[in-house]
């Protein structure tokens, strides 16, 4: 009997690389790859990249060049190692990689992936690098096998790219224009997913409240539909951008009791002057009557955000803008950076760039009211009832542990029959991480 060869996949950044990577051991399935525990084991390598924060190119290379001695180990027992590194670095630096790093194998886009076996025969034939970064004309997603769960909850990706081009961002560069997924091929997926015994999805997308399905078909429709699948009980979807929340999408919070209460809305500053640098197309007000919204229509919605301190120009005053809207708005969850200028953006050449020492600053400030925020929101869920999604077993015997609504690792005293369940569960007490709680 033939041995399986195994594939290992490193996956950097986003919840839209976690969707990729799955995808891409989808499509090499068919060819003997089965999943390996770490890069010793496996025959082939994958890094699926982000290129969004400063360095990730040369975290890349750094991890090349430890996978370069596995591979040379191999070699010198008489196999091989496969090395590939896909996704928005392999797009934007692909050439560079093959010149600092020949030893690699294959480069591909976010958009070829589908091509991957293919990749795999021409680097084997040819016995040289394979380079794949064009945008394909045809969609990825009508080349790929049907997905397969991992458990009770799954990832879909309804919508790719991006068309807003914010000053500060790589995304329409690396991950091309705006692409809508059709309606028919979501509900099928989710379809196949949920006889899978997937119970929560979330829908992906670079602009996820961007996707149109057509006449008539926004995201709020979209949700509608995945709400009547049997067995579909918690849905989700991320990153939103606040130009495209359509009054539809803001009624399903209202209306749907399975789309979940929280919300990622990225907003990035709160200084009107940095947001029209930023290309973001909306104001601090406009922003903050859309969480107003948003909050009116389901009184439980808690938001989370991103936030960039240290934009070119950004003075104390902008700053101070950003901590006021932080106040106003209140947030549960966030991610915050200091501005890295990433190459071939608008904002790379812009002027009055700020000191590091102040970015630093601004971030510290900045992360020390958010966790207030964060911890204040944890210590008013003791003693409310949520709907948890049981989703594997802890580390103790007779715990097993869930998610909450919004994204709170919970754990429970309860049998592990329950696992892959929604079960209602009263929040008792709140550690570092996680919360406590037992059924109700």
């Amino acid at each position: 009997m033939t041995l399986a060869k195994k594939l290992f996949v490193k996956t950097y950044g986003c919840q839209m690389n976690v969707y990729d990577s799955a995808r891409m051991a989808d499509v090499l399935t068919p060819l003997g790859y089965a999943p390996a525990d770490g890069p010793e084991d496996a025959d082939m390598v994958i890094l699926n990249t982000c290129h969004i924060r400063e360095k990730a190119a040369e975290k890349v290379f750094s991890e090349l060049g430890r996978l370069k001695r596995l591979q040379a180990a191999k070699a010198a027992q008489g196999s091989r190692m496969i090395l590939a590194v896909a996704g928005c670095v392999a797009q934007a630096e692909g050439e560079e990689i093959l010149r600092r790093a020949p030893f690699v194998d294959i480069v591909l886009g976010p958009q070829t992936y589908h091509r991957l076996p293919e990749m795999v025969a021409q680097a084997a034939r040819a016995g040289g690098a394979v380079l794949d970064t064009e945008f394909p004309p045809e969609p990825k997603f009508d080349f790929l096998p049907d997905a397969r769960a991992e458990g009770s909850s799954a990832f879909l990706s309804v919508q790719e790219g991006c068309d807003k081009f914010c000053t500060f961002c790589v995304v329409p560069y690396t991950r091309g224009a705006e692409y809508s997924r059709p309606a028919a091929a979501v509900l099928a997926e989710a379809t196949r997913l949920a006889e899978q015994g997937v119970c929560e999805l979330t829908l992906l997308g670079q602009n996820v409240n961007g996707w149109h399905g057509g006449e008539g078909w926004g995201l709020g429709r979209l949700i509608r539909a995945i709400a009547r699948i049997d067995g579909i009980e918690r849905i989700r979807y991320t990153t939103s951008h606040p130009r495209d929340m359509q009054d539809d999408l803001i009624a399903a919070h209202a209306e749907l009791p399975e789309l979940m209460p929280f919300l990622h809305l990225p907003v990035q500053s709160g200084s009107d002057r940095i947001l029209s640098a930023m290309n973001r197309g909306h104001d601090r007000e406009a922003y903050i009557r859309l969480a107003q919204r948003l909050k009116a229509a389901q009184p439980d919605l808690a938001l989370s955000s991103d936030f960039i301190v240290g934009f070119p120009g950004e003075t104390d005053a902008d700053f101070a803008d950003s901590l006021a809207l932080v106040r106003e708005v209140g947030f549960v969850q966030t991610y915050s950076f200091k501005y890295s200028p990433r190459p071939g953006t608008p904002a790379a050449a812009m002027e009055r760039q700020v000191p590091e020492p102040v970015k630093e600053a601004r971030l510290a400030e900045l992360q020390t009211l958010l966790l207030e925020q964060t911890n204040v929101f944890n210590r008013s869920c003791i003693g409310r009832e949520m709907r948890v999604l049981l989703d594997r077993t802890g580390r103790h015997a007779g715990q097993v542990l869930g998610r909450s609504p919004y994204m709170q690792p919970v754990h429970v005293k309860a049998a592990a029959h329950l696992i892959g369940q929604v079960v209602p569960i009263r929040i008792t007490a709140l550690h570092p991480n996680s919360l406590e709680g037992v059924p109700v």
